[in-house]
């Protein structure tokens, strides 16, 4: 039997790692994005030639709004894991942060995630055993000036995982976090090679991290050589946060 696999945040530059990786690992997927049809339609034609015993399949919901959840859970079936790689970046000062920031933080990161496993556990409870992975971040762990909010709501996810871990470990499902430092995506596309150069600096392995190898994380926590462990928050950052 096929094992599908939804990833929350397909088109961006992490879920795109993560989609390539468990295509390889011989998963079937949702590849969810909310505007970049462009960016998943490439990736699903990519995955359909690489692995053509796969299912590859384009869900669309925008999860900064109340119904993204419900949307997206009638696009998919037989789920055993769900990989949370979907967000956005927020750098404000908190003065210059508004209520309508706030929410769509909260619901992209958390609210729509929750309420989505929380529809499609039934799918998951199926399997002897599931998975659920959130990619949190290192600012969940210490907090970041200037990104106060998007601290709160990914500290938000990995109390979360710690929580639901504990809930969801009598019917199989293991819920664990990557915790990633710098990875080299768009997001961090914002700073200046100054900020950049001086973040290198205060990592001890002196380097950045590669979306390639938060997805080699998600793929090791999915593949059924993790299966001792849950509610963990594992830190990717090159010794920057220990």
């Amino acid at each position: 039997m096929k094992r599908f696999a939804v990833i929350l945040g397909a088109s961006g530059g992490i879920g795109e790692a993560i989609s390539r990786k468990l295509a390889a690992d011989g998963w079937s997927l949702y590849l969810h994005f909310n505007k970049n049809n462009g960016r998943v339609s490439l990736l699903q034609k990519e995955l359909s030639a690489l692995y053509p015993n796969g299912e590859f399949h384009i869900v669309q919901s925008d999860f900064s709004k109340q119904e993204g959840a419900e949307i997206l859970a009638a696009q998919v079936g037989h789920v055993q894991a769900v990989i949370v790689a979907s967000g956005q970046s927020m750098l404000k000062l908190l003065t210059d942060t508004t209520g309508q920031d706030m929410d769509a933080l909260w619901r992209v990161h958390l609210q729509n995630p929750a309420l989505f496993i929380s529809y499609i556990s039934s799918q998951l409870r199926s399997h002897p055993v599931s998975y659920i992975v959130f990619i949190g971040s290192i600012w969940g762990n210490t907090g970041a000036a200037n990104e106060v909010m998007y601290s709160a709501v990914k500290g938000a996810q990995h109390a979360f995982v710690k929580a639901y871990a504990k809930e969801a470990a009598y019917t199989g499902t293991r819920v664990n976090a990557i915790a990633p430092g710098w990875i080299e995506t768009q997001m961090n596309n914002e700073l200046s090679d100054e900020d950049r150069q001086m973040v290198i600096h205060q990592i001890p392995l002196q380097k950045t991290g590669l979306p390639e190898e938060v997805a080699d994380f998600a793929s090791f926590l999915i593949s059924g050589k993790a299966d001792y462990m849950t509610g963990e928050i594992v830190n990717l950052n090159g010794g920057w946060y220990i």
